[in-house]
């Protein structure tokens, strides 16, 4: 049984999860050649200031963003 695992930021809209678990869903059973109903599909939600990338928080990015516009 394949799971995977999808670390991403907070998706509040359950209809976008839906079909997103189903997509990655049908692309791995395509791709394995398994069906799509076994696939586990494990969704990690992370707030901004729980990554980091390039050596800063993603909140502190995002705000230095903000003030450069």
């Amino acid at each position: 049984m394949p799971t995977i695992r999808i670390d991403g930021p907070k998706v509040t809209d359950l209809d976008k999860k839906r079909q997103f678990v189903k997509e990655v869903s049908d692309a791995a059973a395509r791709l394995y050649g398994l069906p799509a109903q076994i696939m586990v599909v494990l969704l990690r939600e992370n707030s901004p200031d729980n990554v980091g990338v390039g050596g800063e928080l993603l909140l502190d990015r995002h705000n230095k963003n903000e003030y450069e516009k």
